[in-house]
């Protein structure tokens, strides 16, 4: 392969085939697939820059994209907000696109916390004051763990 070779052994069309394939696989944030295409090629971080902005240009990487995709398939696994920027974070994306795409989700959060806390203990998930300190407690931990805000986990406790 080429990939270990000089900058000059390495052409912009390796770099596009090679960010191709990881797209090809799922979404990658526009960082985060610098860092990936940097690591396999490390003489040719020039190469990668243009070829992730012209894979940006031509619409076939997008953070926004991937951030709405993302944030949907979280919460369809019961994760809260602060989990779910986290993630988002740790992909590169910017906090400008997180917040929106967090924002414009077709969620309620509570309602969400409230439903992933039944699923895992029950029913009796809202006893309100029937539970006792430490039942409470591991409830909230529970949610926390799970991402969701303070004021989300008080409501639905």
């Amino acid at each position: 392969m080429k990939e270990s070779g000089s900058t000059s052994s390495i052409s912009a069309a390796d770099v596009r085939r090679a960010a191709m394939d990881l797209l090809a696989r799922r979404e990658h944030a526009a960082g985060e697939l610098r860092r990936k295409l940097n690591a396999r090629f490390r003489d040719a971080s020039e190469l990668v820059e243009m070829g992730v902005q012209r894979l940006t240009e031509e619409g076939l990487q997008s953070d926004v994209r991937l951030a709405e995709a993302f944030v949907n398939s979280r919460i369809g696994k019961g994760h809260g907000p602060l989990k779910i920027r986290k993630e988002l974070q740790q992909r590169q994306v910017s906090p400008e696109i997180i917040g929106c795409a967090i924002a414009h989700a077709h969620v309620k959060w509570t309602e969400l916390a409230a439903g992933v806390l039944e699923k895992r203990f029950g029913d009796a998930a809202q006893g309100g004051e029937a539970f006792a300190a430490s039942e409470r407690g591991r409830r909230s931990r529970f949610l926390q763990q799970r991402g969701f805000t303070f004021e989300q986990i008080s409501e639905v406790l």
